[in-house]
């Protein structure tokens, strides 16, 4: 099937207008979308959550046409360092081309889609809780769906909790500041590195015990903690590679291409 075919199907699920709308809503930016279009029909897609080198190795070993990655393997502007084989960026880029690898990013409109990967960390969340997923309050809304969730989870000891959630997103390289929270009753989320200043101001607005996210910077740490809150911090991988691959098994039911999964098991 042509590129522009293949598109056209994952961005009815997660239209790139809701990254366009999230930018201007939210001051944030994005470069989501096509980001190499090597003009090759696409047979075969492989979906990695990063334009790793061993994605591009995979895909080149069992001949894909097309890797669909969730973080933008271009993100800002292009520089020579960005088109250099000698470096590291510029390396896989330039192995894409020559072997006929078309790129797509799905980014923020991935992130806020709805049952795209913020809701698929709150999903993740509730299981561990041996619960149903309860109605969100968002953060930051969108048309469709949104970024950042508080949201009631069946009552769960903290220490299962923990427990829980590193088996429901299969990663042991959590990070834990318990805050003296004995029971959990409530969290809120942000996949990614979402959690700032706002969010932690959310997540005691919205009554949570505890704050999960990747990517902690330390004054948001210290402020969590010094608003009562608990802290999980999950790998970054772990917190949106889980919603990825439940992306992946959509799209592979709709498009006519072939489609694998490449997982990098080092940064869960």
């Amino acid at each position: 099937m042509k590129l522009s075919e293949f598109y056209k199907e994952i961005d009815a699920i997660a239209p790139k207008a809701l990254s366009d709308e999230y930018c201007e809503k939210y001051g944030a930016y994005d470069n989501s979308g096509i980001l190499v279009n090597t003009g090759a029909e696409v047979k075969k897609a492989l979906f990695s959550l990063d334009l790793s080198l061993s994605a591009v190795d995979e895909a080149i070993k069992t001949g894909a046409d097309l890797i669909v990655t969730h973080h933008p393997a271009i993100y800002g502007k292009i520089s020579e360092i960005q088109i250099n084989a000698f470096q590291p960026l510029g390396e896989k880029l330039i192995k894409c081309i020559q072997n006929g690898i078309s790129v797509i990013a799905m980014h923020l409109n991935l992130d806020g889609a709805k049952g795209g990967i913020d809701e698929s960390l709150q999903e993740g969340i509730s299981k561990a809780c041996l619960g149903e997923k309860k109605r969100a309050t968002i953060m930051h809304p969108l048309t469709e769906g949104g970024y950042g969730r508080a949201y009631e989870v069946s009552e769960i000891a903290f220490d299962d909790f923990v427990k829980n959630v590193e088996r429901e997103f299969s990663t042991r390289k959590t990070l834990v500041y318990q805050n003296g929270v004995k029971k959990v009753r409530k969290v809120a989320s942000f996949c990614g590195a979402g959690a700032d200043e706002s969010s932690v101001a959310f997540a005691v607005e919205q009554g949570a015990q505890v704050i999960v996210s990747s990517d902690f910077k330390h004054h948001v740490v210290a402020l969590a903690l010094e608003k009562g809150l608990a802290v999980i911090a999950l790998t970054h991988y772990a917190s949106e590679n889980y919603g990825f691959e439940k992306f992946y098994k959509k799209i592979r039911q709709k498009v006519e291409a072939t489609c694998v999964y490449h997982t990098d098991a080092m940064l869960i």
